[in-house]
């Protein structure tokens, strides 16, 4: 059986999906050259224009952004539109030093969730599911993301959040959720709590979606 959400792009022939490639990253060059002044800096330094993108052919003509640069930015040094025209930021834990902060558009969280959407269908997720998200709903993208993704797929959501150990598997039986969303550690140690509990006849978990971790 085949899993697609938008399969319009996900079936897109290669020809295709180049030319998408092609004609964003010119776009998107020419835009950062014109509304992010750190960023046409660095292409100033390199001897880069908009113009010599063409395709992705040119990527390596492009400079090549570092953690530092990521970190010297913050907060609104890397932002591509007003500040008027952001609805959301996420960021990172900054355990290894400053945050790297992301700004989100409208327009940008659409797409997110259309992503998380999709990685979900491809698992086997439908409308019927009970999508369990236990990544984190603060500065992390990923639980306002698969949030977002089970809502646009029509699930049921469980918007658990990380930790409380005990009413995730309470919920989790009780609620029969189907799908899984958390960090591969986590869902370990889920499923090591459920068997020492064992639960594991009232699990109804048919498939999970784990990231944020190598």
């Amino acid at each position: 059986m085949e899993h697609y959400y938008q399969p319009e792009i996900e079936c897109a022939s290669r020809e295709q999906i180049r030319a998408w490639q092609d004609e964003r990253l010119v776009k998107q060059v020419r835009h950062v050259y014109e509304h992010v002044p750190y960023y046409r800096s660095l292409m100033q330094q390199k001897g880069v224009t908009p113009d010599d993108i063409r395709s992705v052919d040119d990527l390596h003509k492009l400079p090549f952004l570092t953690k530092d640069d990521l970190r010297d930015a913050y907060p609104y040094g890397l932002l591509a539109v007003p500040k008027s025209d952001v609805v959301r930021i996420q960021s990172t834990s900054g355990t290894t030093g400053r945050r790297v902060v992301a700004f989100y558009t409208q327009h940008d969280i659409d797409l997110w969730d259309e992503c998380c959407a999709r990685a979900l269908v491809a698992a086997g997720g439908t409308k019927d599911d009970i999508v369990h998200v236990s990544y984190g709903y603060g500065l992390f993208t990923g639980g306002p993301g698969l949030n977002g993704g089970s809502h646009k797929l029509g699930s049921m959501t469980l918007p658990m959040s990380s930790g409380n150990t005990e009413r995730q598997i309470q919920f989790m039986c009780d609620l029969g959720s189907t799908i899984l969303c958390c960090t591969p550690s986590y869902a370990a140690y889920l499923g090591e709590s459920i068997r020492e509990r064992g639960l594991q006849d009232k699990i109804h978990l048919k498939a999970g979606i784990f990231g944020a971790e190598a």
